[in-house]
């Protein structure tokens, strides 16, 4: 078949691209997608996030790498995969590799290498966890707005107030002149928590964040592919195949997942020595 002519051709691979974002991040699509995580993703997930931070780290060591001029040393440091494969990750590459092999089959797709394709492929896969690292941190800032009337960026900065929440009703509970007189007493004597019980309520939390962003998807699929990011995202990793080249820059949706983990690092420091 001839290759299409150059004034159609983007506009058939953009329509192209669209409907595969329809298909794949509408919302029976990710309801779709999300079934392949009720399963070894569940056990995976907490390890993936632990790892974000690590993965962020080797793209920007890869970067700078780059811009000293050691590109093969920064382009064999971006090409590691750190994090474990999830079954979500792998049907969304397969599923654009699917794509790709159709657009080439009509002339419409890129003509790179299999390796860079690959690797296109998985970074994109990573860029989508990023947002829906981006989403559990955006529930875990309104949670903590709205039953302790303070930002939490992250987990570390809830665990504290989740901790004295549970510790302030147990007390009252357990108190011995019933639970009015109990509230009374400890609003004017608080109740002291130690710092083990705020360490396991952040494990608690920390493991109960990274199964909220396995699904996380679901909100973030959709109001994606309504404002059109999706198609973007999958337009900006055909350009870069066409280019024949491998941006060595971290994708802002990395910098921005990791912005929550900053701030939330900075305000525990911010609090411990106003004391």
């Amino acid at each position: 078949m001839p290759p299409a002519p150059l004034r159609t051709r983007q506009s058939r691979r953009d329509a192209a691209l669209g409907r595969f974002a329809a298909r794949r991040y509408g919302l029976r699509g990710t309801w779709s997608l999300h079934r392949h995580a009720l399963g070894a993703d569940l056990l995976r997930a907490p390890l993936n996030v632990m790892l974000a931070p690590v993965a962020l780290l080797m793209q920007l060591m890869a970067w700078v790498l780059g811009r000293l001029g050691a590109a093969r040393a920064g382009a064999w440091l971006r090409s590691r995969r750190v994090f474990l494969r999830s079954d979500v990750s792998r049907q969304i590459e397969d599923d654009l590799s699917a794509l790709i092999t159709q657009l080439q089959a009509e002339g419409l797709g890129p003509d790179a290498a299999p390796a860079q394709i690959e690797t296109a492929l998985r970074r994109h896969a990573e860029t989508r966890n990023a947002v829906a690292e981006i989403t559990t941190s955006l529930i875990v800032l309104g949670l903590g707005l709205a039953l302790f009337h303070r930002a939490t960026p992250g987990m570390i900065s809830l665990a504290g107030p989740m901790a004295q929440m549970r510790a302030h009703g147990a007390a009252v509970r357990d108190f011995a002149l019933g639970d009015t007189l109990g509230r009374a007493w400890y609003w004017a004597f608080p109740v002291e928590i130690s710092p083990l019980a705020i360490v396991a309520t952040g494990l608690a939390l920390a493991v109960a964040g990274s199964l909220i962003t396995t699904f996380a998807g679901l909100i973030a699929d959709p109001v994606q592919l309504w404002t059109g990011i999706h198609r973007r995202r999958l337009s900006r990793l055909m350009a870069g195949l066409d280019r024949g080249t491998d941006s060595t820059a971290p994708e802002p949706e990395h910098l921005m997942a990791r912005a929550g983990d900053l701030a939330d690092t900075l305000s525990i420091i911010w609090r411990s020595w106003r004391g």
